[in-house]
């Protein structure tokens, strides 16, 4: 008696990693071992890094306030900790985007901080 290979659904299951494996090089993506493998490799990267990426963006908002703080004459830990005292609650992404693009207005911030 042959052996039963479930075609339909084995079928389906091995077309839908090829698919995802569209773009891999080689038998990356045409050996279905292999680019199984492969998208399974990149699927947890994919879910590893963009859990990465928040932290990383944060990283370039405390950057970019240091940065700012540096050129007003004041450290990053002590805007900070001067914007907390003054009961300031501006978080660091809209700090960084004012430091970026609005340097007067994070100047005045600044100010508050020392004061």
């Amino acid at each position: 008696m042959p052996r039963a290979k479930t075609v339909p659904a084995g079928l389906a299951r091995r077309r839908k990693f090829l698919k995802r494996a569209k773009g891999f090089v080689g038998g990356r993506r045409k050996l279905y071992r292999t680019a199984r493998e492969t998208v399974q490799r990149a699927l947890a990267f994919a879910t590893r890094d963009r859990r990465d990426s928040k932290s990383v963006i944060r990283k370039l908002w405390i950057t970019r306030i240091s940065a700012g703080a540096v050129e007003n004459g004041i450290t990053y830990s002590r805007l900070i900790g001067g914007l907390k005292k003054a009961k300031v609650e501006i978080d660091r992404k809209i700090l960084a985007d004012l430091a970026h693009s609005e340097k007067r207005v994070f100047s005045e911030l600044v100010k508050i901080a020392k004061g």
